[in-house]
């Protein structure tokens, strides 16, 4: 009895010290890199960025995200610098192609002003717009680009060579489930979607001139 007792001890105390520790963060299991995540109404969205193939935008997006780029505010006129994201809605949203936001006035038309905007496109013949979840500059020709981007919700091969691609999303169902809002005639949320703030992270070590570590107002280019 004595000997079995023991055993059922040892048993328990190799379980226990086999357990994780309570609360416990679990191993963050994504590529090294650098990561651009909204935090949405319908759910969080995480993207990749592709430093190397588009610097320029992944240097200016980060820049506004983080509240190290100033603008012109295009109503008021005035020079702003803050987390230029958080508090935005996507004001453009067609079920089966994309989702899209970034815009100060959230009609489509809020682009911001100053130094650095509009700012040139980057189109790597490397990057194609053959998978869901294509983080994307929304622009109005060549060379446009300035704050709206999109998310791709399938492939969609008209698009290449237009836009320029500077990260890949996870969570395209919740891309999906924004894309699938009520919308006015106009692809509009008949109610607002916000993105309530990005968040940006490096996984990994930083290179000398990563995007989230320049000074503030440092050129892009």
């Amino acid at each position: 009895m004595l000997l079995a007792a023991l055993l059922s001890i040892g048993i328990l105390v190799a379980t226990v010290l086999l357990l994780p520790a309570a609360g416990a963060a679990p191993a963050d299991k994504r590529k090294p890199g650098l990561y651009w995540t909204l935090e949405t109404d319908k759910g969080n969205i995480s993207c990749k960025l592709f430093e190397a193939e588009a610097p320029v935008t992944v240097r200016t997006m980060v820049g506004l995200a983080i509240g190290k780029i100033s603008y012109v505010h295009p109503e008021t006129k005035q020079v702003e610098r803050k987390k230029f994201f958080d508090g935005l809605t996507f004001d453009r949203v067609i079920p089966g192609v994309m989702i899209q936001g970034g815009d100060l006035l959230g009609t489509g038309v809020g682009h911001p002003e100053g130094p650095g905007f509009p700012y040139k496109s980057e189109i790597a013949a490397t990057l194609k717009f053959d998978a869901p979840g294509r983080l994307a500059m929304a622009n109005s020709g060549p060379d446009t680009n300035d704050t709206h981007f999109f998310i791709t919700e399938a492939a969609y091969p008209s698009f290449n060579g237009k836009y320029t691609i500077w990260g890949q999303c996870e969570n395209v169902d919740v891309v999906k489930a924004i894309a699938r809002v009520p919308r006015d005639a106009g692809d509009t949320p008949v109610t607002p979607v916000h993105i309530q703030r990005v968040l940006i992270e490096r996984i990994g070590p930083a290179p000398a001139d990563a995007p989230e570590a320049a000074p503030p107002d440092a050129p892009s280019n």
